[in-house]
């Protein structure tokens, strides 16, 4: 992929990073454009959610290039993409990362009070989300106090409340049962496409990735596109 696709939202280039003498990716492609949903797939150790994380710029690659929305992600300082990752992205991690000290209102909240909204409007806000992803009972609760498919859903209200262009989900259903991992992707997806927010989906389970409109396997951290590859 020596060019960008035609109307791609983010796209990477022969990333590469190594941790020591371990090489995490090693020329490691991906591309996605809006709206769409794209399954990482591959197996522990594989390097998958070290592209995520390069993708979302939370870690620099070593070399190769990100360029998302025809920005260079490697050429950003710090500060850049940490604006980018509240503005333009949302993150849905295995265990939620709830904040226990707050409410589940407070924690849906809490990006749009980062970026200056007042308490009221950015809980306003939250509690659309929180009603959408069926968890608007549990405002006033705390995450220790909801069951782990509920807290994951309010994870879920959080990424989305800023109305990110770009999802990043890390294994989002990888702590919890068939069942509540069904209803989380189930409105993990209608949430996205709902907003035409693209989704890079981390998981190793195929019922996950089903939910996806193609797959992107990565292995010995090299990546291969399934739909390229037909």
């Amino acid at each position: 992929m020596t060019t960008s696709p035609s109307g791609a939202l983010l796209t990477a280039y022969d990333l590469r990073k190594a941790y020591g003498p371990t090489r995490a990716l090693d020329g490691a492609e991906f591309s996605i454009h809006p709206g769409e949903i794209v399954a990482v797939m591959g197996p522990s150790g594989s390097g998958k959610s070290t592209l995520l994380h390069c993708l979302a710029g939370i870690v620099p690659p070593d070399a190769g290039s990100i360029t998302y929305n025809a920005r260079e992600l490697t050429k950003m300082s710090d500060a850049q993409r940490s604006a980018l990752r509240r503005s333009d992205f949302g993150f849905v991690f295995q265990f939620g990362q709830l904040v226990p000290e707050l409410t589940c209102v407070e924690n849906v909240a809490l990006p749009l009070r980062l970026n200056g909204s007042s308490r009221k409007d950015a809980e306003r806000t939250a509690l659309g989300w929180m009603e959408r992803l069926e968890v608007d009972d549990l405002k006033g609760k705390r995450p220790g106090e909801v069951s782990g498919g509920q807290g994951q859903r309010v994870a879920v209200a959080r990424a989305l409340v800023t109305g990110p262009r770009l999802l990043f989900a890390d294994e989002p259903t990888g702590a919890l049962d068939s069942f509540n991992g069904e209803r989380v992707m189930e409105l993990l997806t209608e949430a996205a496409r709902s907003t035409n927010a693209a989704v890079v989906l981390v998981t190793h389970e195929t019922r996950v990735a089903a939910y996806s409109d193609r797959e992107v396997v990565v292995r010995d951290g090299k990546s291969r596109d399934m739909e390229r590859a037909v």
